[in-house]
């Protein structure tokens, strides 16, 4: 038999020993449920925390205390080696178009400068300082969005992305991607023309909406938001255990914010007896993400937000 004819056959039998195309795959062969580091895409793993029970501590502003300036990643950090996994924050835009995260108008509180935001540029914002609740500056300087979004995607933390007025979603958007980061955000939307945006400029984005049932899911699905991929706000005012299960029983997690001003917020109130328990009642009441002003205190007041991480990571 001559080399030619001893090659087709070695082909052939070559060509039988792989896997048929339409073979079953192992699930190793399949991470079809978690990213490249494990960790479960956003809408199943907020799924998981309402199948559990869990509940996921999202720290308003990035979670400021004494020494850690609001909107730094630093603070988020330092939040996050505390078992702190979400946090929202502000987006503002300089005057040659790069995004930071600030919260204010003006740099005045929060920064050794002054003036607007929108008037200066990345050069000068990031030659300043950051400045903590207290007044004391920091050592710490104005982060770029895309630095804070790289930060998430290596430590698995989500971030809450608060458009302010001199930014767009789609610029916001456009950062996101280059950074490799859907799976860490999510879009907060103040209302359902905000929401439809969002789903406009992409529908896989998770984001918050108000949304107190089926009525508001459907109204939000009419103009293009995915509930799979789909928070709902349910306000600050008072818990709304209802509109929870409501939410719920349309496979919707729920949001609830107990922040707010200093001395009247539900932080303060909550935690003034110096227990907390409030808090893991919330939990109990099947909310699902807690936004606070106090995220550390209510973390130590909750087992709710260690059984998320126990069951569903990050």
């Amino acid at each position: 038999m001559n080399h030619s004819a001893l090659l087709v056959i070695a082909l052939i039998l070559l060509s039988g020993c792989g896997p048929s195309s339409d073979a079953p795959q192992s699930s190793a062969a399949m991470p079809a449920t978690t990213d490249g580091e494990g960790r479960l895409p956003l809408p199943e793993y907020f799924d998981c925390l309402r199948e559990n029970g869990g509940v996921v501590i999202a720290a308003h502003r990035g979670g400021p205390a004494d020494g850690y300036p609001e909107n730094a990643i630093e603070t988020m950090q330092y939040n996050f080696d505390h078992g702190v996994r979400v946090f929202e924050i502000d987006i503002a835009e300089t005057r040659d178009g790069v995004l930071t995260l600030m919260h204010d108008d003006r740099l005045n509180r929060t920064t050794t400068g002054r003036g607007y935001v929108s008037d200066i540029s990345w050069e000068d914002l990031s030659s300043l300082t950051l400045v903590d609740n207290s007044g004391q500056r920091t050592r710490y300087a104005p982060p770029k969005l895309t630095d804070a979004l790289i930060w998430a995607r290596n430590t698995g933390a989500i971030l809450e992305l608060d458009r302010k007025k001199t930014t767009s979603f789609a610029n916001i958007a456009e950062a996101v991607y280059a950074a490799g980061a859907e799976e860490n955000i999510i879009m907060i939307s103040y209302n359902d023309d905000e929401a439809a945006e969002i789903a406009a400029i992409d529908p896989t984005f998770m984001m918050t909406a108000s949304v107190r049932g089926g009525r508001d899911i459907s109204a939000l699905e009419a103009r293009g938001v995915d509930s799979r991929r789909l928070i709902g706000w349910t306000g600050t005012d008072r818990p709304d255990a209802a509109a929870w299960d409501r939410n719920a029983r349309n496979d919707v997690e729920s949001a609830f914010g107990t922040l707010g001003r200093s001395g009247e917020r539900l932080d303060d109130i909550y935690l003034a007896d110096g227990n907390g328990s409030e808090f893991q009642d919330l939990a109990e009441d099947g909310l699902v993400m807690l936004a606070t002003d106090r995220p550390l205190e209510a973390a130590e007041a909750m087992t709710a937000d260690d059984v998320a991480i126990e069951a569903c990571g990050r």
